[in-house]
């Protein structure tokens, strides 16, 4: 009892803590440099452009919807939200969790492209093949169609004669000419088969002083990246690693995958990811030095940590991506997604106002299984030791029989403490992977729910309030990871599911990241 106490205190001192709230979760310095990562949350599979002078980035969210995010700069170092391409994936039942999921699918890496006054994003799925969707706005509306077949990775192109290509493939690459309509009119052409080591992919195409670039990658935690050059689009391409470090505990270690970028003031830099454990896969912006006509990455073949902005002949303001809700809007904001595809009926911005009102769906056997669960990314700070905490307050009096609603952290595994309804009596319960390591019995129908995730050890735990004051710890900690079941950072949740009976539902006031 004494430990819960004591660990329930030392949470709300963290919380209260001046120097803790300032700790910086930007990557500008405010000194004209930045320091990587360049956003510190999961955006992996990178694809960036310049269209005049913003510069937009695509990312993967697969089986989160809104998803298919497009964030947008002036700078490449401050970041904000510019849509969500993809609404939602109807396309199987498995998008709604009817029997079966898409965790580890959906939505794969994809490419963005601005050609003739239109924005492209050509994206795949395991399942269902390539997606295509085009846009006059990046804000959209965005038109989304099935294309015939799929492609693994896409590197979609524009070629100067009017021919449009796709590169793609996982250890082979291969290059297919499409049509207006983005179907296939040539044979699929193998290019290059990769022979550093299995598994290269994540390709993009440019075209630079006569040479057609392949810019791919070695994948994986340790991966790096790589350049392939050719005179002819279809080859043959010689192969040029442009970074690879394999310093592990570095934040250079396994940098990989991503785009070339160029800034109106004719600089050369690229957008790629490093993994990072449970927090996911974290953009890093390194400069590019063009070395005997290759892109060479970083400094001295290594990446850089804090180094100076890009030259983009003004200076912007800082901005920090939102996370943070009072649900005070119609609508939500960007930076939320469903796990799945939601029951648009069974949730509310306006049935109270304020409020995210949760409604459960059918009975379902644990989280995994539930609609309707919203989430959010973990945002680390730049710091090893501060806790990224989430806070939400939560209205419990409308809760049936056997219903469970609260705060998770979710991947594989995942835990939660929430509120379950059980012989008309509420309990707080802590469940760590589908176990229910703890629970104490509760009155009032207001809670507050708390989780400290931590960036240096992986660790989370979970506490409770009556007050929003002091804070008790329930359960035991929970040992985060990148799991390749889900393959997605670990996220936020809200939550509310039925275990007996649909019916009930839950107000959420607010949802606040310190």
């Amino acid at each position: 009892m004494f430990k819960k106490l004591y660990l329930g205190i030392l949470f709300l001192l963290i919380l209260l803590q001046p120097d803790l709230q300032a700790q910086k979760r930007h990557s500008d310095n405010g000194d004209g440099t930045f320091t990587n990562p360049v956003i510190n949350a999961d955006f992996p599979d990178i694809d960036v452009i310049r269209v005049d002078d913003t510069y937009y980035m695509l990312s993967t969210t697969m089986f989160i919807f809104p998803g298919v995010p497009i964030l947008k700069s002036h700078d490449l170092v401050n970041w904000e939200y510019c849509s969500n391409v993809v609404p939602r994936m109807d396309y199987s039942p498995c998008y709604n969790l009817e029997g079966c999921n898409r965790y580890a699918h959906g939505q794969w890496a994809g490419s963005l492209k601005y050609h003739n006054g239109k924005f492209y994003v050509l994206y795949n799925t395991l399942n269902e093949g390539a997606f295509m969707c085009t846009a006059s706005n990046p804000a959209g509306p965005w038109e989304i169609r099935k294309l015939t077949r799929g492609f693994h990775d896409p590197g979609l192109f524009f070629d100067e004669d009017g021919k449009i290509y796709v590169a793609y493939g996982y250890g082979k690459i291969f290059m297919t000419e499409l049509d207006n309509n983005f179907a296939p009119i040539s044979k699929d052409s193998l290019v290059y088969k990769g022979d550093i080591r299995p598994g290269l992919e994540g390709t993009h195409i440019y075209k630079l002083n006569g040479y057609y670039y392949l810019y791919s990658t070695y994948g994986g935690a340790d991966g790096g990246q790589v350049a392939l050059r050719s005179k002819n689009i279809y080859g043959p391409y010689e192969q040029k690693v442009v970074i690879w470090d394999k310093n592990k505990g570095t934040l250079n270690f396994g940098i990989h995958q991503g785009a070339l970028i160029q800034t109106q003031t004719g600089e050369w830099w690229t957008m790629l990811f490093l993994d990072r454990g449970p927090f996911g896969r974290l953009p890093s912006l390194q400069p590019v030095t063009w070395t005997d006509g290759w892109p060479m990455v970083g400094i001295d073949g290594k990446g850089v940590v804090t180094y100076k902005k890009p030259n983009v002949g003004k200076t912007y303001p800082i901005t920090d991506l939102p996370t943070s809700d009072e649900f005070d809007s119609i609508v939500l904001g960007m930076q939320w997604g469903w796990n799945h595809n939601p029951d648009s009926s069974k949730w509310s911005l306006t049935e109270r106002k304020g409020f995210l009102r949760l409604k459960t769906v059918q009975p379902v056997g644990n989280l995994r299984e539930a609609r309707n669960t919203l989430t959010q990314k973990l945002f680390a700070y730049y710091s090893d030791t501060a806790p990224t905490i989430g806070v939400t307050k939560m209205v419990t009096d409308k809760m049936k029989e056997g219903d469970i609603a609260g705060l998770a952290v979710f991947q594989d595994p995942y835990g939660y403490i929430a509120v379950k309804k059980e012989k008309g009596k509420n309990y707080i319960i802590m469940v760590n992977n589908g176990t229910t390591v703890d629970s104490t019995l509760i009155k009032g129908s207001t809670i507050y729910l708390a989780a400290n995730a931590y960036y240096g050890t992986g660790k989370a735990c979970f506490s409770y309030s009556i007050d929003n004051k002091v804070f008790k710890t329930l359960g035991n900690e929970l040992t985060m990871r990148f799991s390749l079941s889900i393959f997605t950072g670990n996220k936020f949740c809200l939550f509310n599911y039925a275990t007996k009976q649909p019916g009930g539902y839950v107000d959420f006031d607010w949802f606040r990241m310190q």
